[in-house]
């Protein structure tokens, strides 16, 4: 007899996220007590002022938003360019300014158990949960799943995803792949939440971490196939071992009785989004890593959300390692950016505790002009704050051991900073998302050092505990609360910088803080992006300016914003998470939780000219599912079907979503590449 799931809480959810997703990805963290309990001012209150100050103006005109950082935001054809802006990746076709916009027909909102793609487009799925990629690794078979299977199939719930060329070996690239998280409940016919089987627990362990898969592209489409048994090819679990890395590795609070040296860590999980470096490897952010520790008592935990009992999972049961009672410092070697080289099969996974301990989203690194890597950091909660890490290192060119070497250490020495937003114009916002009667959305921002090396600049802490406790060093001074900084990423053109703000649906609760200038309404339940420009246009600077890009939600709604594009042209969207650009600049984002009554989807949208803000929607995900990962090539566009089917109430024998195998086989997450039937770039 198959145990009930009890739902612990059948409220509708933020966004559009059924309870079972937020139970098992995030242990409900929307509808626990916020960690943050800090007196730091809100970015809703800073955007709320910055309002009021600007008449409503078309973006496709020049418009300069004088901020005291000294940075200037320009839009517009006449735009000059980014002084110290990255090159942008070889196309070869067509305009690559940003300026052009996206040509395909919008795809409209649905509830289609399928993926739904635009006219002229054709799909395939490129490799499923269980799939196999190693040699030896057997087929998936849903009655007949063990552990030593799993680790050598395609992961569960796959999220960010990276393509790297891979030379010598003509059609062939590396994908990277991400496994969130596991969904137990819908993985096994048999399951019984509460006592789960030994063997159930080492399948999740394995179903987490990484994958690493090489991909063969078909000739004369966008259809990309595994090769399996290739060389390239691995798994990353919750099980494989991890060098700590930086200045908090070694020190007291990273010490186990398994790893007394402090830097020698077992596995990874609830790895969300990520990044992909110019010197050719790969990084990871374990996020909610909260879910995974029982029986916490201490207050730098609570911090962290940990639980203060038993976990959902039970792995405490299996492994003493995740019982915060026998084990304390265990939860400290979780919450990184994990770097991975995916071109050697054999190196250590290496977690920079110099990018700061937090829910990492995902970590986007950009280039000064004198080559030194600066990373860009959401921490994924409400009232939370965003990040970015200044290396004091430079890249070396080639692809020379020596110069691969060198390259692997650029994100162990440098300056780890927290954002702090100042509004411009604190008048005219009353929570409703109401334009002022000037009407843009603007202000200017600082950059706060937290620790350099092993020097803090925060009062009152050691840099091991900034980097270890880094919400509290962002607390202590006077960081800014955003709605859920998730992914945060520079444009390859310009220089800027988007933050995607998915929701929070606390502001403005008794208690709370209300709207303010970055985060303009109250219960805020779509979210928004925000634009930062660096001073000079240089990352490595301590000042930027930023304005709203885009206020989510339906167009017919008043507060929406798009830029200032005419919003009865643009397609309606909810719960932007993660973005990423095409080589022409255009961004493109991928949603969590839509709450307008649609499947979550992507969307392509202009950054700069005439289309700037004309959003268009490419592609919809099945019934329950996220959208995650997205890669946009030139001729392909790669999504991660995430969780589809975790539909409130869904179970084995009645699932939310029959995809992507039909009726009577289990809902498999997995990656889907799109491409355009006549060859040419992506929705140009």
């Amino acid at each position: 007899m198959r145990t009930p799931l009890p739902l612990l809480n059948t409220t509708p959810h933020a966004g559009g996220r059924s309870a079972l997703t937020c139970r098992y990805r995030c242990g409900d963290a929307c509808f626990g007590e916020v960690p943050n309990t800090s007196e730091n001012e809100y970015a809703g209150d800073i955007i709320a002022g910055a309002l009021s100050r600007r008449s409503m103006v078309r973006a496709a005109a020049v418009v300069t938003v004088a901020a005291a950082a000294g940075t200037a935001l320009v839009t517009g054809p006449g735009a000059a360019p980014a002084q110290a802006a990255p090159a942008a990746p070889p196309s070869g076709r067509g305009r690559a300014d940003g300026a052009r916009g996206l040509r395909f027909a919008p795809v409209p909102p649905n509830e289609h158990d399928t993926v739904t793609i635009p006219a002229g487009h054709d799909q395939a799925v490129v490799i499923r949960w269980g799939d196999p990629i190693l040699r030896g690794a057997p087929a998936f078979d849903a009655e007949n799943q063990t552990a030593a299977a799993q680790a050598g199939q395609f992961g569960y719930n796959n999220d960010f995803l990276s393509l790297l060329p891979l030379p010598g070996e003509r059609g062939r690239q590396i994908m990277v792949a991400n496994h969130e998280y596991t969904s137990e409940w819908l993985m096994f016919r048999a399951y019984d939440p509460e006592n789960p089987t030994r063997e159930q627990v080492k399948i999740g362990w394995a179903g987490h971490g990484l994958s690493v898969v090489v991909v063969q592209e078909e000739r004369g489409s966008g259809r990309l196939t595994p090769v399996p048994r290739h060389r390239l090819n691995r798994r990353i679990t919750a099980t494989t071992p991890f060098r700590m890395t930086g200045p908090a590795a070694g020190g007291p609070l990273l010490r186990t009785s398994a790893d007394p040296s402090g830097t020698r860590a077992l596995g990874t999980f609830n790895n969300c989004a990520g990044g992909t470096t110019p010197w050719g490897t790969t990084l990871h952010g374990e996020e909610n890593i909260n879910n995974y520790f029982a029986n916490s008592t201490r207050d730098t935990d609570r911090r962290y959300g940990l639980a203060t009992a038993a976990t959902e999972r039970k792995w405490e049961r299996f492994d003493p390692r995740f019982d915060t009672a026998r084990e304390p410092n265990e939860p400290h070697r979780f919450g990184w950016v994990v770097e991975l080289d995916p071109y050697d099969p054999g190196s250590t996974p290496r977690k920079r505790t110099a990018l700061g301990r937090f829910k990492h989203e995902g970590a986007q690194p950009r280039l000064t002009a004198d080559g030194r890597p600066v990373v860009y950091m959401g921490d994924d909660e409400r009232f939370e704050y965003f990040y970015k890490f200044v290396s004091s290192r430079r890249m070396r060119k080639g692809s020379s051991r020596a110069a691969r070497e060198h390259n692997l250490t650029l994100l162990d020495e440098g300056t780890l900073y927290v954002a702090k937003l100042t509004g411009d114009s604190p008048q005219e916002i009353d929570g409703s998302g109401a334009h002022p009667s000037d009407g843009e959305f603007d202000g200017s921002g600082s950059w706060i050092p937290l620790a350099t090396g092993d020097v803090s600049h925060v009062p009152g802490m050691t840099a091991e505990e900034v980097y270890v406790f880094t919400r509290l060093a962002a607390d202590k001074v006077g960081a800014t609360k955003m709605d859920r900084p998730e992914d945060v990423e520079p444009s390859p053109r310009t220089g800027r910088v988007y933050v995607a703000l998915t929701n929070n649906t606390d502001r403005g609760k008794p208690g709370k803080p209300g709207a303010d200038e970055a985060n303009p309404r109250t219960l805020n339940k779509h979210g928004q992006i925000l634009e930062l420009a660096e001073r000079r246009n240089d990352p490595a600077s301590d000042r930027f300016a930023w304005r709203l890009f885009l206020v989510a939600g339906d167009p017919a709604d008043p507060a929406t914003y798009f830029a200032g594009f005419p919003k009865e042209r643009v397609s309606p969207i909810s719960c932007p998470d993660n973005v990423t650009f095409d080589c022409h600049g255009n961004m493109w984002i991928s949603t969590d939780g839509n709450k307008l009554g649609s499947n979550d989807g992507l969307f392509g949208v202009a950054t700069q000219g005439e289309r700037r803000g004309e959003l268009k929607q490419f592609l919809t995900v099945p019934l329950g599912a996220e959208t995650c990962g997205p890669v946009i090539q030139d001729r392909r566009v790669l999504v991660a079907v995430q969780h589809p089917g975790e539909t409130d109430f869904a179970t084995v024998e009645n699932p939310g979503s029959t995809w992507p195998d039909g009726p009577g086989e289990l809902v498999r997450p997995a990656v889907v590449s799109v491409w355009r039937r006549d060859g040419r770039d992506i929705g140009v």
